[in-house]
């Protein structure tokens, strides 16, 4: 098998999560931004991730693959009821979060856009969906002062670091792993316990050592 992602894209780091937490032996590539070929040719479209099963064929969308992995590799990982109010959370501030992290991550070190075409496109696709960046990172300020009453209230709604895991704890830590590319943001106590509980037991990293 094999999954093919682009590292910054938070549903790819929905299927790595998993990953990283089941320990599984799954080789990942990175597609450049500007690859339209390799996609389309797998799954007949422009889109990532793609999870290529050992028998060839092709899976698109990332919680179809995060829950076929957790079913093909025993014992079942994602155990805990789904949590409403996580994923309630994680639909209104996504909006503030994406807004915060996109314009960072175009000027970002991430595989995918390393060529200056793969970034170009990047740039432009991200263009189309928000508009003026540079006004983004200008409008930080106000962006983190809507965000900051979410994050607080997240804080009353986390479970334990130690608690079981769900789908809803797999669509949240991704938004976090956008956020930490922000310099400026900080998460409540009980938050950063559970993030930072997720990131070491995966072994993965976030964006932090690049935050603008």
């Amino acid at each position: 098998m094999k999954l093919y992602i682009y590292q910054h894209c938070p549903f790819c780091l929905r299927v790595l999560l998993l990953r990283g937490l089941k320990k599984l032996d799954l080789p990942v590539q990175v597609v450049l931004e500007n690859d339209v070929e390799t996609p389309t040719r797998l799954i007949g479209r422009k889109k990532v991730p793609i999870l290529q099963k050992a028998d060839g064929s092709a899976m698109p969308e990332s919680m179809d693959i995060v829950r076929y992995l957790d079913a093909q590799f025993a014992p079942p990982l994602l155990t805990a009821a789904e949590r409403p109010a996580l994923d309630d959370w994680s639909e209104r501030a996504g909006k503030l979060i994406f807004r915060l992290a996109v314009p960072r991550i175009t000027r970002g070190d991430f595989a995918e856009l390393a060529t200056p075409e793969a970034r170009a496109a990047y740039i432009e696709r991200e263009i189309r969906a928000f508009g003026d960046l540079d006004a983004l990172i200008a409008a930080t300020p106000e962006l983190l002062a809507e965000l900051n009453p979410l994050l607080t209230e997240l804080d009353g709604l986390i479970p334990p670091p130690d608690g079981e895991l769900g789908e809803s704890d797999i669509r949240l830590f991704p938004l976090l792993v956008l956020l930490s590319i922000v310099k400026e943001a900080r998460l409540p106590p009980a938050v950063a316990a559970w993030y930072n509980a997720l990131l070491a037991r995966s072994a993965l990293s976030d964006f932090s050592a690049q935050a603008q």
